[in-house]
């Protein structure tokens, strides 16, 4: 059975909301368990935590950098990564071009988070992103900072194929607003002839062949570069999966994909 240890309780209230930036609460629109932010007012990180943690995450929640699915691609994953002895924390970044922020908005919090977890026990750190959040948690497991990535995992992200260099399809139009399609040409992630993109760390993806909002030329590029560049890249690619899976879709074989991820945890954490 996928997921067999992972049950979503009716509604669940983070441990913590931690404010990094000045500006009001962030609010969350629409009801449990399809709650977004549309409007990042201000840096947070909810924290989800479980009892002898062997791991903590940051976790990155979708939304095509013009929201944030909070609760479907954040607090849900937070509570699986829980119910696997793994701390979680869910970021809600501020996103480019959006309230005069500029490109490099959504690095620059991240940047913020590592800072302010590395001053707390050491214990090995996980970046896990789903959709554009997983862009961001390959972006941010490129980072030289003094809180290194354990690992990254990422599924159905538009990692590297909407630079203007890379674009599939070829000729697809640039994204709006300007700032985010100048952070996807900036970090293109999983290219081996931008090696400033290619994370060090161990990384596990997980995308649909026939996926249409984020083809999977994106994890063919990552699978290439690891080869190039002899890096640690799990890669698994399922033919029924609809963009969006994350943990509700049960229909196809990608339901396992969280217990593929959960043994590729125990590997990179051994």
């Amino acid at each position: 059975m996928p997921n067999p240890a992972f049950t979503v309780p009716a509604e669940p209230v983070p441990a913590d909301v931690i404010a990094l930036s000045e500006g009001p609460a962030n609010v969350l629109e629409g009801q449990w368990p399809n709650r977004q932010i549309e409007a990042v007012t201000r840096l947070e990180l909810h924290g989800y935590y479980t009892k002898n943690a062997r791991a903590r995450a940051l976790v990155y929640a979708g939304g095509g950098y013009h929201r944030l699915m909070h609760d479907k691609e954040g607090v849900e994953v937070a509570l699986w990564l829980n119910s696997l002895g793994i701390d979680a924390y869910v970021m809600a970044h501020r996103l480019p071009g959006q309230g005069n922020h500029d490109k490099d908005m959504a690095l620059k919090d991240g940047l913020t988070c590592l800072d302010y977890l590395a001053q707390f026990k050491d214990m090995p750190l996980l970046h896990v992103g789903l959709s554009s959040g997983g862009h961001l948690a390959g972006v941010m497991a490129c980072q030289d900072h003094a809180l290194k990535a354990a690992g990254a995992l990422i599924a159905y992200a538009p990692i590297n194929a909407n630079h203007k260099d890379y674009k599939f399809p070829v000729g697809k139009p640039d994204y709006p607003p300007v700032e985010k399609q100048d952070f996807y040409n900036d970090w293109p992630i999983g290219i081996a002839a931008e090696p400033h993109g290619v994370p060090d760390c161990p990384m596990f993806l997980a995308y649909g062949l026939y996926d249409e909002i984020v083809p999977v030329d994106h994890a063919l590029n990552m699978i290439k570069a690891g080869q190039v560049l002899k890096r640690d890249v799990e890669a698994h690619i399922f033919d029924q999966a609809p963009h969006g899976f994350a943990l509700r879709e049960t229909t196809g074989t990608h339901a396992y994909w969280p217990e593929l991820a959960a043994r590729w945890f125990d590997r990179v954490l051994a």
